[in-house]
């Protein structure tokens, strides 16, 4: 449940299922083989209000991440901020079968969001033993 006075908008419009302290790693190991972001936020936080706005105004920039959403409400679940050392929002944590990936600090623009996803990304293929796409392929290793 969404506070009042909280615009809900970027919550719906992108799918974010909502995480408590009780529900928050069922929530994340139920996301499977997906790359999960979980976008922490709090109450009457301008500049996570400034990031949902940014993030509604190219919604089908950020569903071509193809991730799946979470979100928080760290005020309220502030067991969770403790757990994850958050010391601002808005943060975002990337989750891939349960394992955390990495964060983004702020929202500092597209791009830098979509850098984001995309070292998340590399970890994974990294943990897979897949190139990263980045850098010289070695064909005698198979890269190429």
């Amino acid at each position: 449940m969404v506070p009042a006075g909280v615009d809900p908008a970027a919550f719906e419009t992108f799918g974010m299922q909502p995480l408590s302290a009780d529900t928050f790693d069922a929530g994340i190991g139920g996301a499977g083989d997906a790359l999960a972001v979980v976008f922490f936020w709090g109450v009457d936080c301008f500049n996570c209000e400034i990031a949902k706005k940014a993030m509604l105004a190219q919604p089908d920039a950020i569903r071509a991440l193809d991730l799946k959403w979470f979100h928080c409400n760290v005020y309220e679940h502030h067991e969770l901020g403790r757990r994850f050392a958050l010391h601002g929002v808005p943060t975002w944590f990337f989750f891939h079968r349960g394992k955390r990936l990495g964060r983004a600090t702020g929202w500092h623009g597209l791009a830098q969001f979509q850098a984001a996803v995309s070292a998340a990304r590399a970890k994974i293929a990294a943990a897979a033993g897949a190139p990263s796409g980045d850098g010289p392929r070695d064909p005698a290793t198979g890269g190429d």
